[in-house]
């Protein structure tokens, strides 16, 4: 492993050639649901990283 897979996706730099994701309105409920789920009152980084991932594999 590398040192810098130990980090939190927070303390990363953003891929250089890396694709943002706009999270469609379906998508950002279901981050809203899973931060809910886990009892914060709005999504985190790792809920929308989570929806928009979802979002790319139901999209292939």
């Amino acid at each position: 492993m590398t040192k810098e897979s130990n980090k939190e996706p927070w303390e990363k730099p953003a891929p250089r050639r890396s694709r943002h994701t706009k999270l469609t309105p379906a998508s950002k409920a279901k981050a809203k649901a899973a931060a809910k789920r886990a009892g914060r009152r709005y999504p985190s980084l790792v809920d929308n990283m989570n929806a928009a991932k979802k979002q790319r594999a139901e999209s292939r």
